[in-house]
């Protein structure tokens, strides 16, 4: 077993602060740091210097720390060859990402893997990706559909693996008889003088729809801050704004118009699938895996029952 201690300080070099440490893993500050001061004293090392209010990391905690990534990744390659001396994947499957996700990839692959391994029970959790990773490393998790961004780790962490899944081209989402609902489709600046809707904080959407209109050459002004994407909609339905929509989000049965985007680049959602490093081979997470892959070519494809409804919404040369 790999000292739980190990996970407190990955969490402290993550969060900054013995607080915030103590918030994510559900601890007190004092049990924090009487943890990491036992583990210095058993190692014989001192991991952490004060500084002030805060508090930061010595050189041997920083070397502790890249052994413990190891060791992690180790311990699950361990536990993946134990589970495969049985015959078929059993147990539970947890499986956390964000809701588009969730929707178009994740329901239709779990509900064939439980048809084809009925002795797996999957769980599902709804979380915006820099919640996933953390669920992840908590053991909460076994696989996480996320959408990179500025909180997440880079693909070079040594705690995930972290693999494309599917690439998805975002539309936009107009009032019926809008200047900018053309069947031919718009290039994003021309919606540059219009009002936003997007929910700024705790959003997965809302620094790729900054990052989509800053490459097209403009700063979106927010006008409303808003996430589910059936509010969304009826928002954009009511006149209230424009916003990006997936094509793998069905469109809700609003007086709405999905546009699709000209002109380079065009704005895509790229979803990943990540995983505690070393646990790829245990046969649930594999089983997962292969399930999500499987669902992810049918939604690149277009296959029926798939993405509901998109197909015959959309006009134009833009067709997926």
């Amino acid at each position: 077993m790999i000292d739980h201690r190990l996970r407190v300080l990955r969490a402290l070099a993550e969060h900054g602060t013995v607080t915030a440490t103590a918030a994510a893993l559900h601890l007190t500050p004092s049990a924090v740091s009487q943890q990491l001061r036992l583990l210095g004293r058993d190692l014989g090392v001192q991991l952490l210097r004060p500084e002030g209010r805060r508090v930061r990391l010595t050189p041997a905690a920083l070397t502790l720390l890249r052994h413990a990534d190891v060791l992690q990744a180790q311990w699950e390659v361990a536990q993946a060859e134990l589970a495969q001396q049985s015959e078929t994947p059993r147990g539970t499957l947890r499986l956390c990402g964000v809701s588009s996700a969730l929707a178009a990839l994740a329901a239709p692959a779990l509900a064939r893997l439980r048809n084809s391994h009925p002795q797996v029970e999957p769980r599902i959790l709804e979380e915006e990706s820099a919640e996933c990773y953390r669920l992840l490393l908590a053991g909460d998790a076994d696989v996480a559909l996320v959408l990179p961004g500025p909180d997440a780790p880079p693909v070079t962490d040594a705690r995930f693996e972290q693999t494309p899944l599917l690439t998805d081209r975002q539309d936009l989402l107009v009032p019926e008889g809008h200047r900018l609902a053309r069947p031919e489709g718009v290039e994003l600046v021309e919606a540059a003088g219009e009002s936003w809707i997007v929910k700024e904080r705790n959003n997965d959407t809302y620094p790729l729809v900054t990052a989509a209109c800053a490459a097209a050459g403009f700063t979106p002004r927010i006008a409303h801050e808003v996430k589910e994407w059936y509010a969304v909609s009826a928002l954009v339905a009511e006149g209230f704004g424009v916003c990006l929509l997936p094509r793998i989000v069905p469109l809700p049965a609003h007086a709405v118009t999905r546009v699709p985007l000209r002109g380079e680049p065009v704005p895509v959602r790229r979803y990943l699938t990540a995983i505690r490093r070393g646990s790829g081979e245990h046969p649930l997470v594999a089983a997962g895996l292969d399930a999500l892959r499987d669902a992810a070519s049918g939604a690149a494809g277009g296959r029926p029952g798939t993405i509901p409804r998109i197909e015959a919404r959309l006009d134009g040369p833009d067709r997926p």
